[in-house]
């Protein structure tokens, strides 16, 4: 992450925030949402436009961790087949979405954004089964916040998570870019 100076340091809480991929909840009024169909989802389809909208200030936060430094560095991990997006599109406009890091059976989530009501979240709804589908076993979210304790997210100690990410980053599975003709999120 960057300060405010835009130095980069390495953060590594103690507590850690895991979303358990098999513990994920969706309420009611979300499920709603998904099941009119009106967002779709892609991933990899515009990384570079998720990031630079996750490192827009918003309310309540005026400036952000991502710097340009940040941004570079994550577009290239992507250009290598690492860093991926998820992105939500309304009506053919980028209406949110979320990127982060794979390595084998880890996804580590970095940051989210939301330009419509519930796109963000319609992009982790989808992102959460995609994992699932694909057989990753640790969805890293490094810090707990009230929004992603809403979808089941919970704290663990260093040593557990260390445990959890030995026995993912073993696991051989890839994450891939889905079809640019954009499909419908569905609860399963």
């Amino acid at each position: 992450m960057a300060d405010e100076d835009g130095e980069l340091y390495w953060y590594d809480p103690d507590p850690r925030a895991i979303l358990p991929l098999d513990g994920f909840h969706i309420s009611q009024s979300l499920g709603r949402t998904i099941r009119q169909g009106r967002f779709q989802t892609t991933t990899d389809n515009d990384f570079v436009a998720v990031i630079r909208a996750c490192a827009q200030p918003g309310p309540g936060r005026e400036t952000t961790w991502i710097s340009e430094d940040i941004i570079d560095s994550y577009t290239m991990l992507h250009r290598l087949g690492y860093a991926h997006s998820v992105e939500t599109w309304l009506e053919g406009e980028l209406a949110g979405g979320l990127y982060g890091v794979a390595v084998n059976g880890l996804f580590a989530g970095e940051s989210m954004f939301s330009l419509r009501r519930d796109a963000s979240k319609v992009a982790l709804v989808f992102l959460v089964e995609y994992l699932n589908k694909q057989g990753f076993l640790l969805l890293d979210v490094q810090f707990m916040t009230d929004h992603l304790r809403q979808f089941g997210a919970i704290e663990v100690p260093r040593s557990v998570y260390q445990r959890q990410l030995a026995r993912a980053i073993a696991v051989p599975t890839q994450f891939q870019r889905s079809d640019p003709g954009a499909h419908k999120t569905k609860l399963t």
